[in-house]
């Protein structure tokens, strides 16, 4: 997986921008505010049209303009592709997020899932060690769209059955036949809440053990990384959970059970990492899931998927720095810094920001 050429325009800061990045490391470089991240992120949309700091349409169009526009070309799938999406504002002819692939068009720009595929690093994601379950959540989802379309499809339905039946939930004692109904929501989120679970749970067995060795490799063995997926329901099925807590259910008004209440336990030396891990053992615990997340993206794929790592280097010691540039070998790399010189280990491209331009 190769990003050949990204053109921008009227993206967040940056008016226009032309990128031809190298085939390896590639260095975004500026004081803060410049708008390193914010090509970091345009990158990341060519994944499926999401940006990795959950912003809005309206925060991704530069300011005074109706829309905002990626055009890329990549080697995606042992051949040559253009992306092209738009971001348009409300009230434009077409507003909100849309692509083509090839010249043809995809409509929403969550159908170029699985064509361009990357792994993105940024601050925010010590949130996966530190925050609450749904960040842990969210980055199995992340992984798990990229690699497999028919994953976001049962996950999307299952979000939309979840909701009708909170709904249900909350004004069951005002409805006619509410037992009937919520015995239909319960069959369907138990078949696509079951598939969720199973996917999930799948893809960290394999993760883990390549999380486990890039974790003892990082910290030169001084702690140990394990990880589990924590389910909701036993071996008797989401259904069964269900029956089991319907006066629980009726009483709270909400759902108690299903892929929205798990979590992924993450513990460095059997204990707790988001409690008892150091800022620069949390850093660490995330970049070795990330290098993971990356390596088994290219067993599943055949392509080792573009790394996107913002202000990486950051709150590691020289070791851990030293190990991270030695995983950037042989593999296209996007970083942030405001300085270059720490990458000068490293041989690779380096592209100056000033004012959301590229100097």
């Amino acid at each position: 997986m190769r990003l050949q050429k990204l053109v921008l325009q009227d993206w967040r800061n940056i008016p226009q921008a032309v990128i031809e990045p190298g085939p390896e490391l590639n260095v975004f470089c500026g004081e803060n505010g410049q708008g390193k991240t914010n090509l970091l992120e345009s990158i990341w949309m060519l994944t499926g049209g999401k940006s990795f700091r959950g912003s809005k349409d309206a925060e991704l169009i530069r300011r005074g303009a109706e829309f905002s526009v990626i055009d890329a070309e990549a080697e995606c799938g042992g051949r040559l592709q253009t992306i092209h999406l738009t971001v348009g504002a409300a009230g434009t002819a077409r507003p909100g997020r849309t692509a083509k692939l090839n010249g043809v068009d995809q409509g929403r720009a969550a159908a170029l899932a699985g064509t361009f595929t990357a792994v993105v690093f940024d601050p925010d994601h010590l949130s996966l060690i530190k925050g609450s379950p749904a960040g842990r959540r969210r980055f199995l989802d992340a992984a798990l769209c990229q690699l497999y379309p028919g994953y976001l499809t049962a996950l999307r339905r299952y979000t939309r059955i979840l909701a009708q039946k909170n709904a249900l939930l909350k004004q069951y004692a005002r409805l006619p036949d509410a037992a009937g109904l919520l015995e239909v929501y319960d069959r369907q989120l138990a078949q696509f809440g079951e598939e969720v679970t199973r996917r999930r749970s799948e893809y960290l067995q394999a993760l883990a053990p390549m999380a486990v060795e890039n974790y003892r490799q990082i910290s030169q063995g001084r702690e140990t990384l394990s990880l589990a997926y924590k389910p909701s329901f036993d071996e008797r099925g989401l259904l069964a959970a269900y029956e089991r807590l319907r006066s629980g259910e009726l009483r709270a008004g909400f759902c108690l059970a299903g892929p929205h209440r798990e979590d992924v336990e993450v513990l460095l030396d059997g204990q707790p990492a988001r409690v008892f891990g150091s800022q620069g053992q949390q850093r660490s615990a995330v970049l070795a899931l990330k290098l993971a997340e990356a390596t088994q993206a290219a067993e599943v794929t055949g392509e080792h998927p573009v790394m996107l790592l913002d202000d990486v280097l950051s709150e590691l010691d020289d070791a851990r720095q030293n190990y991270l540039l030695t995983r950037m070998r042989d593999k296209q790399v996007f970083v942030t810094a405001c300085d270059s010189a720490a990458f000068g280990r490293a041989q690779g491209r380096v592209f100056p920001l000033k004012g959301g331009a590229v100097v």
